[in-house]
């Protein structure tokens, strides 16, 4: 809240207050309640509260964001009860947070209804006159000696200089004398409360979109389909997990990673963007089909689908097989995308089954020592024209005749000459604000808001008030809310441009 809008016309008058000390002890006690919410104190108090609540939000890892179940368990049963009872696991949604809202848009609401008649009255009935000890009295003032012009003339010929150096002016006579008052910014007086209502919008959005709404981070993973979203909640040191159902389904298609270095880890930093292939089935509407990128998110019914991460255990997107025929001859190349299928020349069906990154054999049973792509194999289901069923596994390494694993199966020997990295799952964020109650309040409150603030510091009030003397002697003084120095060269200029007359 600007203190420009908390102030009356402090620079024209000074107005003691109505009440002296005794009337404000004995005013009744719900004027002396309603003075304090809407005082300005107050209202700073509680931003500042809200500021370090929002700063705990962030450092400490909220019970909706992927990750949370590994820092709880992390914590302390003391650390657990306390963080519970204290509410700071999901600090957003707690009473006081919210509680905290409601009093400090109460404060806005009625410090405005306080302080905005005053400043309305720089709007409405701007004061055009001053007399010559208080225009002397400003920091910016000169006495500009009488033309030669006539009197008569002289205001014109100053309001025409007003207006060329950006103010509008007008011209009045007060007890005999004559006023030429110039202004420029005067709706920056109005700039605070502008701020107030984009800030309320913000608020208030903000509570709309986490009564009605919720988001929570969903793993997918392509072939998978879900509908219903698993939440959490937390009573002291007890966690509970509870289902919040979709009234559809979703199932994920296909992942995508592009990498800046194809040969490089999947890592974050050699990431140029992920893309989730989503097909949604809506026993309403049908189906949709969806791709949720980094760049791109997906709206469906006050659903909000976003990238949040991934789960860069190694796997792998489309796949080109080598076979070698086992009785000689040349070899065959196929391309086998995740959980698709493919076809033989001679009728076999090859299917995907499994992505081993870094293959080791642990206990009998094909197994990963790592996710990385050290040694990266493709488990296939082969299924022969007869009936007959059998399992290969395609080594990305060259094995020697002799190996067992690559014996040949089904009449060919098997190996994976390429494949496209990808990870194994990606973690959407998924926001439901059946109101849009966040886009309002972030993209309306929020670019508002920055606006607004831009326009009460970037924009100031300049106001210039000129006395012509029944002798023709001109007596000018100005004064500026804000950008005092900028003002005083405007002044300058204006000045020597007046002495021209």
């Amino acid at each position: 809240m600007s203190s420009e809008a908390q102030l009356s016309s402090a620079d024209d008058s000074i107005v003691s207050s109505p009440f002296d000390g005794e009337r404000v002890k004995s005013a009744p006690l719900l004027n002396r309640l309603i003075d304090f919410v809407s005082s300005v104190r107050f209202g700073v108090v509680l931003l500042c509260i809200l500021v370090i609540l929002s700063i705990i939000g962030m450092l400490v890892i909220q019970q909706n964001v992927e990750g949370f179940e590994a820092f709880y368990a992390s914590l302390t049963p003391a650390e657990r009860i306390v963080g519970s009872y204290l509410g700071v696991f999901d600090i957003y949604h707690s009473f006081y947070y919210n509680g905290l809202l409601l009093i400090l848009s109460l404060n806005i609401i009625l410090a405005s209804i306080d302080h905005f008649p005053n400043a309305w009255k720089y709007i409405s009935k701007p004061k055009l006159d001053a007399s010559r000890k208080w225009l002397l009295g400003q920091k910016e003032n000169a006495v500009i000696e009488a033309p030669d012009s006539s009197t008569a003339d002289i205001p014109n010929r100053i309001a025409e200089i007003f207006k060329k150096n950006g103010l509008r002016a007008a011209i009045s006579e007060k007890k005999g004398k004559t006023f030429v008052f110039g202004e420029s910014g005067r709706w920056n007086r109005l700039g605070a409360y502008i701020v107030h209502v984009f800030l309320l919008i913000l608020f208030l959005g903000h509570f709309v979109a986490l009564q009605t709404g919720f988001d929570a981070d969903v793993q997918f993973v392509p072939g998978e389909t879900t509908n219903q979203i698993e939440m959490i909640a937390f009573k002291l040191d007890q966690k509970e997990k509870f289902a919040v159902g979709l009234p559809f389904s979703i199932t994920s298609t296909d992942i995508q990673q592009k990498l800046i270095d194809p040969k490089g880890s999947i890592e974050i930093n050699n990431t140029m963007d992920w893309s989730t292939s989503l097909t949604i089935d809506d026993p309403e509407y049908g189906k949709t089909d969806a791709v949720v990128s980094l760049n791109n998110p997906f709206q469906y019914r006050g659903y909000r689908f976003f990238q949040a991460s991934a789960i860069t255990y190694g796997s792998a997107r489309n796949m080109t097989l080598e076979l070698t025929p086992q009785g000689g001859g040349e070899p065959i190349t196929l391309g086998l995308a995740r959980n698709g299928e493919t076809t033989l020349p001679d009728g076999t069906k090859v299917a995907y089954d499994e992505f081993f990154p870094d293959f080791v054999l642990n206990n009998g049973k094909a197994d990963s020592r790592s996710g990385e792509y050290n040694n990266p194999v493709v488990k296939l289901n082969l299924s022969k024209p007869d009936g007959e069923k059998s399992v290969a596994y395609a080594f990305a390494m060259k094995l020697p005749d002799s190996a067992p694993v690559g014996a040949p199966v089904a009449g060919y020997r098997w190996r994976l000459a390429e494949f496209e990295k990808s990870p194994f799952a990606h973690v959407l964020s998924i926001k439901y604000d059946p109101y849009n109650a966040a886009f309002i309040a972030w993209y309306v409150g929020g670019i508002g808001l920055m606006g607004a603030l831009v326009f009460v510091f970037f924009v100031s009030h300049r106001r210039v008030w000129a006395l012509v003397e029944e002798n023709g002697e001109i007596v000018v003084g100005g004064i500026t809310n804000r950008n005092h120095q900028g003002f005083k060269d405007k002044f300058a200029k204006l000045i020597s441009d007046l002495r021209k007359i």
